[in-house]
């Protein structure tokens, strides 16, 4: 799996992300383009900010136990997985501004280091480790992009 703090890494996803066109069709699945772009801008909205509720009580502990494994390990998505409704994007993105956006994440991660993200908190799974923060985004990023052909 890459590694989403190394530049080169980092930049082989942005390399990827610019090959994205408006016109590009999805593998599967029900999302176009601009709206898969919002999907995995969602992953770095809840690490980088506190736009999303840290899940609380029984449904933190069910994410912990049954989701996490999934998500921050290092087994591939599955294609058409489900995901959690903040995920779900159903309206209209506009694809440059969300292809900008994506970008500016990757390069804000790269750049803040995998020490920042050792022991921070994720909204959904409490604290995870480097590691587990590179699979989630990493692992994300694979999945979608793969899933538009780049």
């Amino acid at each position: 799996m890459k590694n989403v703090f190394d530049a080169d890494d980092a930049q082989s996803y942005i390399a990827r992300i610019n090959q994205l066109e408006l016109s590009h069709q999805p593998k599967w699945g029900k999302m176009n383009v601009a709206q898969m772009l919002a999907h995995c801008n969602v992953s770095y909205e809840m690490a980088l900010s506190d736009q999303y509720p840290q899940a609380k009580g029984l449904k933190k502990m069910m994410m912990k136990l049954f989701v996490k494994p999934i998500v921050v390990g290092e087994k591939p998505y599955k294609k058409n997985s489900p995901t959690a409704p903040a995920f779900k994007i159903a309206n209209e993105r506009d694809f440059e501004v969300e292809k900008q956006r994506l970008i500016d994440y990757i390069n804000q991660v790269q750049s803040l280091g995998a020490n920042h993200f050792e022991g921070m908190s994720s909204a959904s799974f409490g604290k995870l480790t480097k590691t587990e923060w590179n699979n989630m985004f990493a692992k994300h990023l694979d999945h979608h992009l793969d899933q538009f052909g780049v």
